[in-house]
């Protein structure tokens, strides 16, 4: 059976709109940006890394799991990672997966308004589905 996982990435841009955000950091954290954060590489960089560092969890084929997971986070102005979270998932292991691997993501490239590197949140909509028709397992009912 072949599975698939589908990233799509919603980046920030357009013009510098400053929004203030709850964090425990006093400064802002801008949702659009002259120039918005950038995994090392570009877009192309980014699928290649996701699809190599995701695996689909057993118990989410086995159940026939699919969906979109959106996750959240902020990249810092020193290209680190921060705040990840799952705003929505899908459970079965694929939400686990997915932060996973957006937690040992390598630095991006960070965003900038103006000249001054900022600290962004960005939108991150990995959509896990599987290719191939699906059955699920039948439960044990012992």
């Amino acid at each position: 059976m072949k599975n698939f996982i589908t990233i799509f990435l919603i980046l920030t841009s357009g013009n510098l709109i400053a929004q203030n955000s709850e964090s425990t950091s006093s400064e802002t954290i801008y949702t659009f940006v002259d120039q918005p954060p950038e995994f090392k590489g570009g877009i192309d960089a980014l699928y290649s890394y996701l699809s190599k560092h995701i695996n689909y969890p057993d118990e989410a084929i086995k159940n026939c799991i699919e969906g979109t997971i959106y996750m959240q986070f902020i990249v810092e102005k020193d290209g680190s990672l921060n705040d990840i979270i799952i705003k929505k998932g899908i459970g079965y292991g694929c939400d686990e997966e997915a932060q996973r691997v957006i937690s040992n993501m390598p630095k991006w490239k960070p965003g900038k308004s103006g000249d001054k590197k900022v600290r962004v949140y960005l939108a991150l909509p990995i959509k896990f589905e599987i290719k191939d028709e699906c059955t699920p397992a039948p439960e044990n009912n012992k």
